[in-house]
């Protein structure tokens, strides 16, 4: 289980950064996780590209190409020699003056870190988690769009105390409006009478790329799936939930409030999502 840090291109098994700069100081940085399968990054593509996007929604440009992130994050998964691998890219604004104005930012810093991934448990995919609809809502679009994967995570880490103060493991955010939104660290997926459903990128979420793979999973294995609007109210009566993520991948959901979600068991929809999940993952290497 090795941990190792690249640099800017250079790999080292610690890292000091400086405190100046405001990625530290401010969440001004933007980020992805990537998994791996047979220690090969899932889905590298579309992580950059969710990565560039992120950048330009707020106005920092990544110096590297994508045959950079390519070569540094295979020189250092093999430095990390790790069987499957947890990795964090992320890249700052840099180094700059103790105030909010990025000007004085010249050179934005990339951060990769590979370390052995801690997977969930095996129990959790067959019993299903706990969740709970908490007071604290998902930011609005026109604050600090969720759209952007940004270091700035405070929203949803309070959140996720306030879940974990409820008894649950997890939290489910409701938009200014009342409108469902996604969990702390996933999308949200909920089935009513046999429909998928799910909260659209109007409502205030991040485009997560397992949710991407989901909804094109499920279309092409003809469930009938669909992107909108529902108040909190509504996942009260849910016949099965589940979260998707990276490294969540697609996560039952058996109790939402303290009560349980259908039989209080993971559901047949989702669990033929998730198989179908795994069997992708596993033609893509």
């Amino acid at each position: 289980m090795t941990t190792k840090i690249n640099f800017n291109g250079e790999i080292f098994d610690e890292l000091s950064i400086s405190v100046m700069d405001h990625g530290f100081l401010f969440g001004d940085s933007v980020y992805e996780v990537v998994s791996t399968l047979n220690n090969q990054p899932c889905f590298l593509d579309k992580h950059l590209d969710r990565l560039n996007n992120s950048a330009q929604a707020i106005s920092l440009k990544i110096p590297r190409d994508r045959g950079w992130f390519r070569e540094q994050l295979k020189s250092t998964l093999v430095s990390a020699g790790n069987e499957e691998s947890y990795i964090r890219i992320i890249v700052t604004r840099g180094i700059g003056e103790i105030n909010i104005d990025p000007s004085s930012c010249a050179n934005p810093n990339i951060i990769l870190i590979v370390m052995d991934v801690t997977k969930y448990s095996e129990a959790f995919y067959e019993k299903g988690i706990q969740v709970a609809l908490v007071s604290i809502k998902r930011n609005p679009l026109d604050s600090l769009n969720p759209s952007i994967k940004t270091g700035n995570y405070l929203n949803n880490v309070l959140a996720k105390m306030e879940a974990e103060k409820l008894g649950a493991q997890d939290a489910i955010m409701v938009n200014p409006w009342g409108y469902l939104t996604e969990g702390t660290t996933s999308n949200l997926f909920f089935v009513c009478e046999g429909h998928i459903l799910t909260p659209s990128m109007e409502c205030g979420i991040l485009s997560g790329i397992t949710r991407e793979i989901i909804i094109q999973l499920a279309k092409e294995n003809g469930f009938h799936i669909e992107e909108g609007k529902w108040p909190g109210a509504e996942l009260l009566k849910a016949d099965e939930i589940f979260l998707t993520g990276t490294i969540k991948k697609v996560m039952p959901v058996s109790h939402l409030d303290g009560r349980p979600v259908g039989t209080g068991k993971p559901g047949p929809i989702t669990l033929n999502l998730l198989r179908l999940y795994d069997d992708l993952l596993t033609k893509k290497v």
